[in-house]
């Protein structure tokens, strides 16, 4: 069993920037790939970010390459996701998610996790 606790949601205006953290207990945290998605109001789940369990390999959806960073810190069992220059269309609720694989690899279907967090807000206002 592995408990996900997303934080750093929150309202900002476009251009800026936000930080979130993703929690993780239970399970031995560095051994796993993670990923971050997000849902739009009347929208499917869709895929933003993954790293490999190290870290060492990323994945990103082409809407947010080169705004959005993901970063894991085995030590502290949390992996965060850097969003600058943030756009209104990228409103969401921000789910981190972990597939409990010792594959080295990324994914990027919603299908191959495991286990979910809550999710956090984010609002990007115009």
């Amino acid at each position: 069993q592995v408990q996900l606790v997303e934080s750093g949601g929150g309202l900002v205006q476009a251009g800026g920037s936000l930080r979130l953290s993703c929690a993780a207990s239970g399970r031995t945290f560095r051994s796993y790939p993670m990923g971050w998605f997000r849902q739009a109001p009347g929208k499917e789940r869709e895929f933003v970010s993954a790293c490999s369990r190290s870290g060492s390999m990323t994945d990103y959806a082409d809407s947010v390459k080169g705004r959005f960073t993901i970063s894991r810190d085995n030590a502290e069992n949390t992996v965060l996701l850097q969003m600058n220059s943030l756009k209104p269309e990228d409103t969401a609720v921000y789910y981190c998610a972990v597939k409990l694989t010792t594959s080295y690899s990324v994914w990027r279907s919603e299908n191959d996790y495991d286990y979910w967090g809550q999710g956090t807000q984010v609002t990007v206002s115009s």
